[in-house]
């Protein structure tokens, strides 16, 4: 049962002459009259337990993106419902109408549209549904909380997305000049021509030399069908929020653009999210419906507030790949937990591997660098100073085993790791 706030102010107003000529006959009756009318009021009001409810969402909306969600509420009590109700939806959900005021005739149902605009990316759910039903005076009101489960899960927003026409035009480039033969191992045949003072005397075919009668070399382009194996770290580093969004998204973002890209440029792909177990997996048998697959797979994602185990990391991406892969690590480089693990793993896997390590570099760092006009502002810029060095540091040693660093800051980082892909496709070294 709630007391409404006609209620309280009926109360009050009938309490002024009681105040200014009191009498306990007088108090008493205007208690019993109060009371008969609260009950009344309450008795009338139509039952919360005769209800109906149902729910319409979508399966998954992007992130950023509106949605439609309604509830339906069917009238199966033999009285018309004034009710306030209130949908339990998380905060998260971004709710525009959360409470709802109805008049629901009895043996009817009423549809309560509710846009929702999540500002979290995940699994978002609403529990209950608060109905509170007056009665016709308004004076109070039956309250009860039904369940009525729902589950939105919100994908990716995928920003990243727009750059992906221009590294698509690149890579069809790189697939049509004539620029992008090369000489070497591991690379795909592609055509014989003449010979050309300069050309590496290994690439000769002496058997089609012998047919022509002149001095024919074979020409080479980077294979296809190549193995990227996408690795992402979701330990307690990938929680840190840089330019208002956690490390984790936009790990994502990048995971997501050069997984498409490699996709369209006919490598096969792998992702795996983990810590100290997997969180999240898309093997390169679902290749038809990459994108699909991943945007489903990370929506869940969430940060684990423990320490990466980097131990596993080899045998991971062994199980993954057993031949000479591309191997993708999106994780920190903060030099303690990167000289304790990242350093040994990135030696052991560039043995068999070509392996690049990406890295969200805060940009906060270069502002709190160049402001040095007080006392606390040069104490911040030696802090800044120190962390850009470590990570620099940190970025040699990962070179000096023979991987590829790409550490950039938010906005940049997708379409670096993209390129970067690119110059190694066309370096022929996948």
């Amino acid at each position: 049962m709630a007391i409404t706030g006609r209620f309280v102010l009926i109360a009050l107003i009938g309490a002024l002459p009681i105040v200014l000529f009191p009498q306990p006959t007088t108090l008493l009756v205007w208690a019993l009259l109060l009371l008969l009318a609260l009950l009344v009021d309450l008795f009338a009001a139509a039952s919360p337990r005769r209800l109906r409810f149902a729910r319409q969402l979508p399966q998954s909306v992007r992130l950023d993106e509106t949605c439609d969600s309604a509830l339906l509420v069917a009238n199966d009590g033999n009285r018309t419902l004034r009710a306030r109700i209130k949908d339990g939806w998380q905060p998260s959900a971004g709710v525009q109408h959360e409470r709802h005021t109805v008049s629901i005739p009895a043996h009817e149902r009423r549809r309560l549209a509710a846009p929702l605009r999540p500002v979290r990316r995940g699994d978002l759910h609403t529990a209950t549904v608060t109905v509170r039903s007056f009665g016709p005076l308004g004076l109070a009101a039956r309250q009860l909380t039904v369940p009525v489960p729902g589950t939105l899960r919100v994908l990716p927003p995928f920003r990243a997305k727009r750059h992906l026409p221009s590294k698509l035009r690149r890579l069809r480039e790189l697939d049509g000049r004539a620029a992008v033969q090369i000489r070497g191992a591991g690379t795909e045949f592609d055509s014989l021509r003449d010979y050309v003072r300069g050309d590496d005397i290994r690439s000769i075919d002496w058997r089609a030399t012998a047919r022509r009668q002149a001095i024919v070399v074979r020409t080479w382009r980077p294979e296809r069908d190549r193995r990227v194996v996408i690795l992402m770290d979701t330990s307690r580093t990938s929680a840190a929020r840089i330019a208002d969004e956690p490390r984790l998204d936009t790990e994502i973002e990048a995971a997501l653009l050069l997984a498409v890209l490699a996709e369209r440029g006919g490598d096969r792909v792998d992702f795996l999210a983990f810590d100290r177990r997997a969180r999240a997996r898309v093997a390169s048998s679902q290749k038809s419906n990459l994108l699909a697959a991943l945007v489903q797979a990370m929506a869940p994602l969430q940060s684990e507030l423990i320490e990466l185990d980097w131990s596993q990391i080899p045998a991971q991406v062994n199980g993954i790949s057993a031949h000479r892969s591309l191997v993708v690590l999106l994780t920190s480089l903060d030099s303690g937990s990167a000289e304790a693990g990242l350093l040994p793993t990135v030696g052991q896997l560039a043995q068999k591997h070509v392996v690049v390590v990406a890295a969200v570099l805060d940009p906060l760092l270069s502002t709190m660098r160049a402001q040095r006009d007080t006392g606390t502002e040069a104490f911040r810029a030696a802090s800044a100073e120190r962390a850009i060095l470590d990570r620099a540091a940190v970025s040699a040693q990962l070179k000096q085993l023979g991987a590829e660093v790409v550490d950039a800051e938010p906005a940049e980082l997708p379409p670096r790791l993209a390129d970067m892909y690119i110059r190694l496709k066309a370096a022929g070294r996948l």
